[in-house]
């Protein structure tokens, strides 16, 4: 069996194994990355054999590690890279070449059903009824979307969002408030097997699933990095960040929203937090904490989302689609149900 971990700015990790009775027999790790001394890859070869091909992630590395004195020099690779590559041969973790995306573009809705498409399209991939989906978001309503775990009076003036007609909904993910009125940002989800971050850290997973986003962004001419733990930033400053939802079902959301032209004076009006960002930098123009991508690129929003979804669609399989009447029906009735709901949204007060 075969599997390849390309680590995030390092090496490629190669693992070819074999197994009998549950436990593995034979391993061979290779790559192009540097091991000095070369003896020691025989070492690590050896502390492999016999483990079980249950063994989790953890389990392989320490035994790696375990085996390698502290003379030994690992360059562009790791004891975890090693066991991520030696899972996705044992078939326990995956690759974005082990699977096929669907991409759908955006689709005007309220944003309150998008929230809810989160949780629906999780059901959707865990069950099977459709794969690994990359979506991005539309909608018509001024809205904050706040994350999961933030309290309503600490991160919104209700009064001043009431009197500038923007509604306040609850995410199932998740990190800081987005402020979103039609066509001011770009927000995408992301919903995938969790085997496709198998081994990672919960900031290596970040990284690595907006990978492809740091790369498009290039393409249409902002040189981005990411900050941890959940920023994408531009040498102007922040331009968004993303946050993440883990099922038990072996399903994760992973989404993202990226100023594209953010009118900052009222989103101030409406979020307390940002005041206090700004008084904490000693910042008096609101307008210094916003990086809109519009300035940076001179490109319309619809243009960038193109960009966007051309570039997934060269790096991994994909193929467009579109929401299924039975998503679109759950999630219609989650927005009733749960996310309009007075104890859902003040459900951490």
């Amino acid at each position: 069996m075969h599997g390849e971990y390309k680590v995030p700015g390092g090496k490629l990790v190669v693992a070819d194994v074999a197994v009998q009775d549950d436990c593995l027999t034979q391993v061979s790790i290779s790559g192009d990355f540097f091991l000095e001394p070369d003896t020691a890859l025989d070492l690590i070869n050896q502390a492999l054999v016999g483990l079980p091909s249950t063994a989790s992630q953890q389990q392989l590395a320490a035994a790696v590690t375990a085996a390698l004195d502290e003379n030994v020099m690992m360059f562009g690779f790791s004891a975890e890279a090693v066991a991520i590559a030696v899972r996705r041969a044992l078939g326990k973790a995956s690759s974005w070449l082990d699977h096929q995306f669907t991409l759908i573009p955006p689709v005007t809705l309220p944003a309150a059903m998008h929230v809810a498409l989160d949780d629906v399209l999780a059901q959707s991939v865990a069950q099977g009824v459709r794969g690994p989906t990359l979506r991005f978001w539309d909608w018509d309503d001024s809205v904050v979307v706040i994350g999961y775990f933030q309290s309503v009076k600490n991160e919104v003036d209700m009064v001043a969002a009431k009197a500038a007609n923007v509604a306040v909904v609850r995410r199932i993910t998740g990190g800081g408030a987005m402020f979103m009125e039609p066509g001011n940002c770009i927000t995408y989800s992301l919903t995938v097997p969790t085997s496709i971050v198998d081994g990672m850290s919960i900031e290596q997973s970040y990284k690595f699933l907006d990978t492809w986003v740091l790369e498009a962004l290039a393409e249409v001419g902002i040189k981005a990095h990411y900050q941890p733990l959940n920023d994408i930033a531009s040498q102007q400053g922040k331009i968004g960040g993303a946050a993440q939802k883990r099922f038990g079902t072996g399903v994760l959301v992973h989404h993202a929203t990226l100023a594209y032209d953010i009118d900052a004076d009222k989103m101030l009006q409406v979020l307390r937090t940002g005041r206090e960002k700004l008084s904490d930098k000693g910042t008096t123009s609101a307008k210094k904490r916003v990086d809109p991508m519009r300035s940076q690129t001179g490109l319309s929003r619809d243009a960038i989302i193109e960009a966007f979804t051309q570039h997934f669609a060269q790096r991994h399989q994909a193929q467009t689609g579109d929401y299924l009447p039975e998503e679109l029906a759950s999630a219609k009735a989650l927005v009733a149900e749960k996310f309009l709901t007075e104890d859902w949204l003040y459900k951490v007060r």
